[in-house]
């Protein structure tokens, strides 16, 4: 608790002061001499508190129609935090609540995860299964519009308000896209996001695959219990993460899940302005996959808390990263209660990898890229026995005709049928690298010397 002759306290004060005297002593705006030589010798922008309570004034007894004062304060607040950074805010209490909404997994909307860029909302990914997805909206896309009301102007809170609306109704929005020459209109209609955070499945035997689309509370967990799923259904070869589109989320879902792959070390620090502000977030013993081979997938949308995930294993040498340079939000938000029910989320520090890297817009460059676009599958020009009409099937073919058969992973998702390929040709050249060891008791011919 602070005393009352405590600095800060002196100058909340001084400041509060210096304010209410220029405000009441409008239009004319008398100094008082003493409040601002202390004010001063505090470090109290006078002269600027001076001319925000002048404008004040102005637009209250000036402006065309009347306005809430307090409403013009608060529009203040808001364009002070706009300035500072895309990411840093003040929130209501319903956009309070709605926050932590996102990190339990479960709200209403689009399905988007956005941040502001000149001015105009930027798509950082669509959520899986949402309507946003669904539309094809992709991470990049830039939205002009929602429904009549430009967005060139708004906060991004503004902006997310105009988007949220009741499950079932519709919204309209102007996207565009890169490469487009002019917006195109998608009209989306709103639903209850559930987000299911962990997925998995068996590509194939001995390889498995972890899908992470969003770090919330119980990520850690779900992940866990999906990795022994996978292991349950026969030994596992390697293993491929993927935090394609996924925006981040609970700092403490990417720790938990880094920490699945690694023994030791550290996984993400944070530094804010002050030198003593540092956090280290380090691994504990166990590795959930012992050592086998690990390739995390990435793209554009993968940002914040799945760019920890991927920096953490790449810099510790536990994976090789695949895919696409990510999105670059290394920033961290703390959000302060203030009065009124209101609270701010302000940026506090910045994330960076165990080797020191920044995160912040610079993202995580791939150990391997991919780019690609759409991948079309095109059969030789010499026949095969599988081209024949009515030829036989093997049993596999036979098997997965049964279960309806799906198209080839490299026509439905290249870049995951990539990271398939090198996984197992990381797979197979640590298992020849195993074989040529020499074995204990046995004279290794190729380090003799004559």
């Amino acid at each position: 608790m602070l005393k009352p002759s405590h600095p800060l306290l002196r100058r909340t004060a001084l400041s509060a002061a210096l304010l209410l005297t220029v405000s009441v002593s409008a239009p004319t705006f008398a100094a008082d001499p003493e409040v601002d030589e202390q004010a001063r010798q505090d470090g109290v922008p006078v002269t600027e508190l001076r001319a925000f309570a002048e404008v004040l004034e102005r637009v209250r007894g000036a402006y065309v129609q009347d306005v809430d004062e307090k409403e013009l304060i608060q529009a203040a607040i808001r364009g002070m935090l706009m300035e500072l950074d895309p990411h840093s805010s003040y929130l209501t209490p319903d956009q309070f609540e709605d926050l932590q909404s996102t990190t339990s997994g479960e709200f209403g909307g689009l399905g988007l995860e956005v941040t502001m860029e000149d001015g105009f909302v930027k798509v950082v990914s669509p959520i899986d299964d949402s309507p946003a997805s669904r539309a094809d909206i992709q991470a990049g896309d830039l939205i002009l519009k929602i429904d009549e009301t430009f967005v060139k102007g708004l906060s991004l809170a503004e902006a997310v308000e105009l988007m949220r609306g009741e499950a079932g109704s519709e919204v309209t929005l102007s996207v565009l896209s890169d490469g487009d020459e002019k917006p195109r209109p998608v009209t989306l209609k709103r639903d209850r996001i559930k987000v299911e955070s962990v997925k998995s499945e068996v590509l194939e035997p001995g390889y498995g695959y972890l899908r992470v689309s969003q770090f919330q509370n119980n990520t850690g967990h779900e992940a866990k219990k999906a990795l022994n799923q996978l292991k349950a259904k026969g030994e596992l070869r390697g293993l491929i993460l993927d935090l394609r589109n996924n925006p981040g989320g609970v700092l403490g879902g990417a720790v938990e899940i880094s920490d699945l792959f690694l023994d030791a070390g550290l996984i993400v620090y944070t530094q804010g302005r002050e030198s003593e502000s540092r956090n280290d977030y380090k691994a504990s013993p166990g590795d959930e996959i012992e050592g086998l081979p690990l390739v995390v997938l990435v793209n554009g949308g993968s940002a914040s808390a799945s760019e920890i995930v991927a920096g953490a294993l790449q810099d510790q040498g536990r994976a090789v990263v695949v895919g696409n340079r990510t999105f670059g939000k290394g920033s961290v938000q703390t959000v302060l209660p203030i009065s009124g029910d209101n609270a701010l989320k302000l940026t506090t520090a910045r994330y960076y990898t165990p080797d020191g890297r920044s995160i912040q817009a610079e993202g995580i460059q791939p150990d391997i890229p991919i780019e690609v676009s759409s991948v079309e599958l095109l059969k030789d020009r010499r026949p095969r026995e599988a081209d024949l009409p009515h030829h036989l099937l093997n049993q596999a073919q036979k098997e997965a005709r049964e279960k309806g058969g799906e198209e080839p992973l490299a026509s439905r998702d290249y870049p995951l049928s990539q990271a398939l390929s090198i996984l197992k040709g990381i797979n197979l050249a640590e298992r020849r690298q195993l074989e040529n060891r020499p074995r204990e008791g046995v004279e290794d011919a190729t380090s003799s010397t004559p």
